[in-house]
């Protein structure tokens, strides 16, 4: 598979960008995992302090899809940690994007996987089964829909309205 640059992808497609059906994430994430970059259709969430909801979606499969966890900014608890770092893993997602804390940053750098977010934490979430899935979010001064298209690589994070090529 050809690896897709964040860079490349912007310079080819400066029409998308006048349009804003391309837009760059602002720089503010952090990246984790074995994999330095990864590319997908979005599922999102929309939650706050509990995770119940990334453990639900990440337990389905997840090839060519892009976890997009909108978890308000907060710096308070993790809201992704090992366990289920390795159920995406188990479950084929191409990658994570948490507008939010992570955990377990060490295992989670071993494995085949691509995570971005604001921070880390060691404190886990609470369990109350809350959020939204599947609708849209905003951060970083961009709104990601769901089924949009969504890269990341070292150079940052890109949201599409529709797939692009090198």
């Amino acid at each position: 598979m050809t690896t897709l640059l964040t860079t490349d992808l912007l310079d080819n497609n400066e029409v998308l960008i006048q349009q804003e059906r391309l837009r760059v994430i602002a720089p503010m994430f952090q990246r984790y995992g074995g994999k330095t970059s990864f590319a997908g259709n979005v599922v999102t969430l929309k939650l706050f302090e509990d995770n119940s909801l990334v453990r639900a979606v990440l337990g389905e499969p997840g090839a060519g899809k892009v976890l997009v966890v909108d978890g308000g900014g907060s710096l308070r608890c993790a809201l992704l940690g090992d366990q289920l770092a390795e159920l995406a893993v188990k479950n084929g997602w191409e990658g994570i994007v948490v507008y939010g804390c992570i955990r377990d940053s060490a295992a989670i750098n071993t494995l085949p996987l691509s995570v971005r977010a604001l921070n880390t934490h060691p404190l886990k979430t609470v369990k109350k089964n809350v959020g939204e899935r599947d609708i849209a979010v905003t951060f970083g001064g961009v709104t990601i829909k769901p089924g949009e298209w969504l890269c990341a690589d070292e150079d940052g994070v890109i949201v599409s309205t529709q797939p692009l090529a090198g």
